[in-house]
């Protein structure tokens, strides 16, 4: 019995990751990118500009033509996994034209539109003109690097329906990748985006030299504010105590290999905006994120004060110091993550 056919669209890190999860639970997959020499890497069997030191699986090839990436043989992969950053979503969507009723769509982006605030899930629905139920979306603690190293992990795929959810979990499933599912995509989606906010902060924190205490509170203060978003917008509040919610928040901003916590961390030691993103190995998703996850909920009521902070600190309207002291100096209130205010 001939495998099945995956295409992974992104040739970094986390998008050669999981063309060797895919392969590892069975799958042939062929890679695309933009990148000559990083397509040669790979077809040389290692990804040694992004993924260094981790050989590749036989079963992974690359290219630069995404006609030959998809329809090499005139059938269509039954998975096409998204590995690019959230602002590459739209136009690469558009590019690939996914439009066969026999292949399922994953996103591994983790971010909003800027100014409509649409989900990675809702760009490749309407740009892809892709019905959502052939889409899910993957999130959690999921470093790339700890992954390639084949250290246990687990993830959740979400999808309007459970059944392709369920099926793109088995898909991906291998002895060390664990994927669970969920039908709450907005719940997992707006977790995915707005976690490496707080991950700024708390990279920011520690730079300046602060320790575990802080840290910790500025975890459980930046679920406690992600959950409200989440909720206000429709998703299950047990979400956010799931893999895509505490379990990525945590791994995100307790490891210097998430680029946002990185960045957050330069940030604490005095650099530069630009500083700090001259230094970082690719796409600081949290950046460009911060602004439409506050914009976002402000409109619709919601209190994200750490996330105010990161985007006074990222726009040049208060120092990493100043954002700490607003956030001590808040009203006090109730423990949880409802807005209680104490009379």
């Amino acid at each position: 019995m001939s495998k099945q056919r995956a295409v992974v669209l992104g040739t970094g890190a986390w998008g050669t990751t999981f063309a060797q999860v895919l392969a590892h639970a069975g799958m042939n997959v062929t890679m695309w990118g933009r990148s000559e020499d990083t397509v040669s890497f790979i077809n040389d069997g290692e990804n040694s500009r992004y993924l260094p030191g981790i050989e590749l699986d036989p079963a992974i090839s690359a290219t630069t033509e995404l006609d030959e990436a998809l329809r090499p043989d005139g059938e269509n992969p039954a998975l096409v996994a998204l590995a690019v950053p959230t602002s590459a979503i739209v136009s690469v969507t558009q590019e690939a034209e996914l439009t066969e009723a026999d292949t399922l769509v994953l996103s591994l982006a983790k971010g909003l539109e800027p100014h409509t605030y649409r989900t990675v899930q809702q760009m490749i629905a309407e740009e892809g003109q892709i019905a959502p139920e052939r889409i899910a979306v993957l999130s959690g603690p999921n470093l790339s690097r700890e992954i390639a190293d084949q250290q246990p992990a687990a993830a959740v795929v979400a999808s309007d329906s459970v059944e392709t959810a369920k099926q793109i979990a088995i898909w991906c499933h291998n002895p060390y990748f664990r994927p669970y599912v969920s039908t709450d995509v907005i719940g997992v989606e707006l977790a995915g985006a707005s976690k490496n906010v707080i991950a700024l902060a708390i990279g920011a924190s520690e730079g300046m030299g602060l320790g575990s205490n802080t840290r910790a509170t500025l975890i459980t203060r930046g679920l406690a504010e992600m959950t409200r978003l989440g909720v206000a917008l429709g998703a299950n509040p047990q979400t956010y105590a799931g893999l895509a919610g505490v379990g990525d928040l945590i791994a995100t901003c307790s490891s210097k290999l998430s680029r946002n916590y990185s960045l957050g961390f330069r940030l604490g030691q005095g650099m530069s905006l630009r500083e700090a993103l001259d230094l970082s190995p690719g796409v600081v998703e949290g950046v460009a994120t911060s602004a439409p996850v506050l914009e976002l909920a402000q409109s619709c009521g919601v209190d994200m004060p750490i996330t105010a902070g990161v985007v006074a600190v990222l726009s040049g309207k208060a120092t990493v110091q100043q954002m700490g002291e607003s956030l001590l100096a808040r009203p006090q209130k109730m423990d949880g993550w409802e807005v209680e205010l104490l009379d």
